[in-house]
């Protein structure tokens, strides 16, 4: 509700497919919204009616959300209102990283209700040096709330499993579920100006752990011969030096930026492209990267433990200490064409997978 409007993050699409998904199912539906002035409550009626708006990010969500709403309250009377509209034992699935206050676990928890959570990384604890001020501490509190009062714990790789174990006492169970791929249709008319020479795409938001300063590097040593740069992505936090750099880039230079472009123009940037760079420092599970791959793009990734276990042998790895080596692969791929053919070997993990293993145990 909050994103309505802007690009879809991961957390975002993973929130889409779930709501998508139990829309599809018999089994009887609700939504619970936090918002400004309290606590929002729908049925699959009303769920329904916000899936096209929320998905277009046209005006006036909030309002429509407390049109078709069946219940409204202030946040002290959440009690209330969820007993008397939800059954007992009602099955609770949060996939957002939001609204996992002690008085909605609480309050979920005295109608007996089995709490599922979905973790989708503990980088803010692991890596808190690329954090905004203050998000370890708020992550870590969360997290504590989430081992109270969670019945399992859904984790979108066997390496957040292992990473968010790490920091628990007493772990709640947990499952893994690898999320699923959706390649949006790329569309070549949806984007200005794809370049006409060989190009490679970063994708994400500009903040430090995404590394786009070792790429910037790279591009300064590779001088006027260099194929060019396509940075997409909005800018994010504690980046001041990296913004910096791309405020004095050159118009006709080599790096280029681009932010707020559909999924279909981005599809088809990345299906154009001599390959898609990952030099980041950490990551959850790296949607884009299996996207990609499911585009038949070459990968060029930090060797991080997510990566070989979704990914397999399909990326070209390099430690982003090795920049040598990033130069190296990265000069290979320019005198490749891109081939747009999906690697045979590799099926990217699907929703149906994903659903089936995650309701059958929550």
């Amino acid at each position: 509700m909050r994103r309505a409007g802007r690009v879809l993050t991961g957390v975002d699409r993973v929130e889409r497919a779930y709501l998508e998904a139990l829309l599809n199912d018999p089994v009887p539906l609700f939504g619970l919204v936090r918002s400004r002035w309290g606590y929002i409550l729908l049925d699959e009626v009303g769920l329904q009616a916000m899936l096209l708006p929320l998905s277009t990010g046209a005006d006036g969500v909030w309002s429509l959300a407390r049109q078709v709403s069946v219940a409204r309250v202030p946040p002290p009377l959440l009690g209330w209102m969820l007993r008397r509209r939800l059954p007992r034992g009602v099955a609770y699935l949060n996939v957002g990283h939001s609204n996992l206050t002690t008085r909605v676990l609480r309050t979920l928890k005295a109608l007996d209700a089995r709490v599922a959570v979905m973790i989708h990384d503990v980088i803010p604890l692991d890596f808190p040096q690329f954090q905004r001020d203050g998000t370890a501490k708020i992550f870590a509190a969360t997290l504590g709330r989430v081992a109270a009062h969670a019945d399992v714990i859904i984790c979108n790789s066997a390496d957040t499993q292992s990473r968010l174990t790490a920091h628990l006492t007493d772990v709640p169970a947990t499952i893994v579920a690898h999320l699923g791929t959706d390649v949006a249709t790329p569309q070549s008319q949806a984007i200005e100006d794809i370049p006409k020479r060989p190009y490679f795409v970063c994708l994400g938001t500009i903040e430090p752990r995404k590394n786009h300063a070792l790429l910037l590097d790279l591009w300064d040593e590779m001088g006027v011969d260099a194929p060019v740069l396509v940075i997409a992505g909005s800018r994010g936090w504690k980046n001041e030096e990296v913004f910096a750099r791309l405020d004095a880039l050159p118009p006709d230079g080599p790096v280029r930026v681009i932010s707020g472009a559909s999924d279909s123009a981005i599809a088809a940037l990345v299906a154009g492209s001599n390959g898609l760079l990952f030099p980041s420092h950490a990551e959850g599970y790296g949607l884009p990267a299996i996207e990609a791959a499911a585009l038949g793009v070459p990968l060029i990734v930090n060797d991080l433990p997510v990566y070989r276990e979704v990914l397999g042998n399909i990326p070209i790895y390099a430690n982003v200490t090795d920049r040598y080596l990033w130069k190296k692969k990265i000069e290979a791929l320019t005198k490749n064409a891109p081939s747009g053919a999906p690697d045979a070997q590799f099926v990217p993990p699907s929703w149906d997978t994903h659903f089936k293993t995650v309701l059958r145990l929550t």
